[in-house]
């Protein structure tokens, strides 16, 4: 009996053979570039500002892919399209090898009826999720899970169902529901293990299940699935295929993620490699290798192989798309973290400015994107480190005053521009300023989070030290007790940072 597949609507989106793209482009450049530190190596006082939290897009999980040949690469994917990315590459995405029921399909356009269904299955739960409707795609999840399980119940265990609830767990995850992710996992796993290698599908799932694994931290699983699927592709295609990239590079992420950056690097490097024989030097598929290895570097300490790194990602955008495109902004931002792991300063300021420019004048983006924001914030924090704080402050203020105008003058998202201009004022000893930006920033958060939830401490700790710089020993020490007992009762009595606050704020030496 073949598995049946619930679905919500009879709308159907087809996808055809040979549209399959590796998706190693803009999106998923953008979603990591925040990720990324300044650190400048100076001795002047550091300013450490706060980054707008980055919510992922429902896109990120859901990167369509037709039900294609593992082996066909398709062209770029713009970022203004509705396709995700993930972080690293498209290995969450939909890139199948041969079809269940290309033998058996009917269809004029080689697409079998169980791929329509899987298909119409993904898009309509993402329409759901996009539109705000969770819990209607929680329901419809739910409801192939119940169907699934019962004809397995019944001894139907093959690929159709572990292609069930594959898509089934990648739609949880879209929907934050990582626990039941892990149990979905699982079941797959009973049911591929005894699966052969060249069995139709096998490689899709096994590749989204290694970025899954990935996502929930289980990165020795997702590490061994990754390279089962590495072992598949290799023996079909050979070990200088386009198809590796994918898996190659959730093992890199892997890798980098538990330290073993030497074998991460040797990853990243195959995969240049291979893109470059298949592509050529100046592919675009290029970038998210040579990204990742970048930021690898970075976080070695190797800034100037890192900026070489970025150098080339920024020429090929520029030759592509020309030197005022946003994806050549983005890549001078790259290009700017590297110079200041390099100490150069100016150069990285003059980067940062250049970009911001660019992707306002060429409307790559809105004002209000939380990687603008954060774009801002970075140059900011890099302003205040070489002393010039004024031309720092201006941009936090531009933050505070678009987050205002999108979002209303009491929304907690303000909060992060309150205390990183607050930080800004008291580096430059305007402690009146700071405190005024302080009390506002801690009545928002009462306001939407309530007078005893521990998240307003950190305001007022900060408040509390500029009040101590103010010579207002009294209240200081009041709201610094007040954030301690707030602490000890959620946390407990060795919470941190309350204790060492209280002896901060009274002995420290001006």
């Amino acid at each position: 009996m073949a598995a049946s597949i619930l679905l919500s609507s009879p709308s159907f989106n087809i996808y055809r053979k040979g549209q399959l793209s590796l998706n190693l482009h803009s999106q998923c450049w953008q979603q990591n570039i925040n990720f990324i530190s300044v650190s400048l190596q100076t001795h002047k006082p550091n300013l450490k500002l706060f980054m707008i939290p980055a919510i992922p897009a429902v896109t990120s999980w859901f990167s369509l892919k037709p039900f294609a040949a593992v082996g066909s690469l398709g062209p770029h994917v713009s970022p203004h399209q509705n396709s995700g990315a993930s972080g690293v590459s498209s290995q969450n995405g939909f890139h199948r090898s041969k079809t269940l029921f290309d033998k058996a399909s009917n269809s004029s356009d080689g697409v079998s009826e169980f791929e329509r269904q899987l298909q119409e299955l993904f898009n309509e739960v993402k329409t759901l999720i996009m539109t705000g409707n969770k819990n209607d795609a929680v329901d419809l999840l739910q409801a192939n899970y119940e169907s699934v399980k019962e004809q397995m119940s019944a001894g139907a265990k093959g690929m159709e169902e572990a292609a069930i609830l594959d898509v089934i767990a990648l739609g949880y995850i879209a929907v934050g529901e990582l626990k039941f992710v892990r149990s979905l996992l699982n079941v797959i796993n009973e049911v591929i293990d005894d699966q052969k290698d060249d069995e139709p599908l096998l490689d899709s799932i096994l590749v989204h299940m290694g970025g899954m694994y990935s996502t929930l931290g289980e990165f020795e699983k997702s590490l061994l699935v990754n390279q089962r699927v590495t072992d598949i592709l290799e023996n079909k295609y050979g070990k200088n295929s386009v198809v590796l990239v994918t898996p190659l590079l959730g093992m890199a992420k892997v890798l980098s993620s538990t330290g073993k950056t030497t074998k991460a690097v040797d990853i990243y490097h195959r995969v240049i490699r291979i893109l470059e024989l298949s592509r050529g030097s100046e592919s675009e598929d290029l970038v998210v290798p040579l990204f990742g290895l970048g930021n690898l570097l970075i976080k070695e300490g190797r800034a100037t192989g890192a900026e070489n790194l970025f150098i080339r990602i920024l020429n090929i955008y520029t030759k592509l798309y020309g030197e005022n495109d946003g994806r050549a902004a983005l890549a001078m931002c790259s290009l700017a973290h590297a110079k200041c792991a390099k100490g150069n300063a100016n150069e990285a300021i003059d980067l940062y400015k250049k970009a911001l420019q660019i992707i306002k004048d060429s409307s790559y983006m809105p004002s209000d994107d939380s990687m603008m924001e954060n774009m801002r914030i970075d140059l900011a924090e890099l302003l205040h480190i070489v002393g010039r704080g004024r031309e720092g402050r201006e941009l936090l203020e531009e933050c505070l005053l678009i987050t205002e105008k999108l979002k209303g003058k009491d929304d907690p998202s303000l909060v992060t521009h309150y205390l990183n201009l607050a930080a800004s004022y008291s580096q430059s000893k305007d402690f009146v300023m700071a405190e005024r930006l302080l009390r506002t920033s801690l009545e928002i958060t009462k306001k939407a989070a309530g007078p005893d939830n521990p998240s307003i401490t950190f305001p007022m700790l900060n408040l509390a030290v500029t009040l101590y710089h103010l010579k207002q020993d009294e209240e200081a020490e009041q709201i610094t007790l007040e954030a301690l007992h707030i602490r000890e009762k959620a946390f407990g009595k060795d919470s941190l940072p309350g204790r060492h606050w209280i002896v901060w704020c009274r002995f420290r030496a001006d």
